[in-house]
């Protein structure tokens, strides 16, 4: 958990799905200007993601990177610790990899049966990548995933593993077995009141010190004509789709209900699941992130540039970054 001395980090998302991979080089340039940012994306099936960053290193940008997240059936373990390693010694930064096991209908697909307990899958997951990566033995059976060996490979920059987190049980669970929680949608009270004291009893049993908490937060600047839930349903329409979001917005006492996806995105605003208002608006409620024991908010501007295009999705976040002192005020 950050330290009282250590402030908040402000990074940025890829607000899009890559089809082109010099399409992250407008992004990299921008966290050159913030050294304490990282570039994070989800997972993609049109460009891979650990490929798109290679790739950006290869121009010469070579920023932290992050993946929040990548979805556990599309790889065994240990060619996820290959994969991570293998970005960390090509940007020659340090990697932050999130692994989550995806819906169930994906799992269904790849594996011909979702994972019966999806606890109990991201366990086996984390506990032999985390081993891998760090450089230790795994000798690990379990009923999803096993592994017996090391990658000893020698040095390189450090790689953080991390998992999506969503509600109380996988999080203690990965107060257990990680190094980061990644929270997406979530609102910084549900995790200051449910995540971050689940995260903390995990951590405690396994004797570790609590994960970073890393938040992916949608948010837009008000602006003439535009409509919150309108920008947030741009954003967000798939996740309100899907019954782990709904119950973990539940538990945040927001009240999707499926059948009015306008409706379902002004609840998401209302509950500050989506941030929206003016410049001090808005870093006044990005600042409860940190109240809440966030280590690092991502900046999720997918639905300005959905509903807007590209360039004042850009204009938008540099002008966000700059309020928070992220980048000064001539980058």
């Amino acid at each position: 958990m950050r330290g009282r001395d250590a402030a908040l980090k402000y990074s940025v998302l890829l607000p899009f799905t890559t089809t082109r991979p010099e399409q992250l080089i407008p992004y990299a340039s921008l966290v050159e200007w913030a050294p304490s940012s990282r570039l994070w994306t989800g997972q993609s099936i049109c460009i891979e993601p650990h490929q798109s960053f290679a790739h950006l290193a290869g121009t010469g940008l070579r920023v932290p990177v992050g993946i929040g997240v990548t979805l556990m059936p599309l790889r065994h373990p240990f060619e996820a610790a290959v994969q991570a390693m293998s970005l960390a010694r090509t940007t020659g930064q340090p990697v932050t990899v999130g692994y989550g096991p995806g819906a169930a209908s994906f799992q269904a697909m790849l594996r011909g049966e979702p994972y019966a307990s999806q606890l109990d899958a991201v366990r086996d997951y984390l506990t032999i990548v985390r081993a891998l990566v760090r450089g230790q033995q795994s000798d690990h059976d379990g009923e999803y995933f096993s592994f017996h060996g090391r990658l000893d490979s020698g040095p390189g920059p450090r790689v953080e593993v991390g998992a999506g987190v969503l509600r109380p049980r996988m999080a203690r669970l990965v107060g257990e077995v990680a190094d980061a929680a990644i929270t997406w949608l979530a609102p910084a009270s549900y995790i200051h009141t449910t995540l971050r004291p689940a995260l903390e009893e995990g951590a405690r049993a396994a004797g570790q010190p609590a994960p970073r908490i890393v938040s992916m937060v949608p948010l837009a600047l008000h602006k003439q004509g535009r409509v919150p839930a309108e920008t947030a349903l741009a954003s967000n329409a798939a996740h309100l789709r899907l019954p782990h979001y709904v119950e973990m917005l539940a538990r945040a006492g927001i009240k999707v209900r499926g059948e009015r996806p306008l409706e379902d995105a002004e609840a998401l605003v209302e509950g500050r699941a989506f941030l929206s208002g003016d410049i001090d608006e808005l870093t006044s409620q990005l600042r409860e992130y940190e109240v809440a024991g966030v280590d690092e908010v991502v900046l999720n501007l997918t639905g300005v540039h959905h509903k807007s295009g590209p360039q004042k999705a850009m204009a938008e976040l540099r002008t966000i970054l700059r309020a928070v002192g992220a980048i000064d005020q001539h980058s």
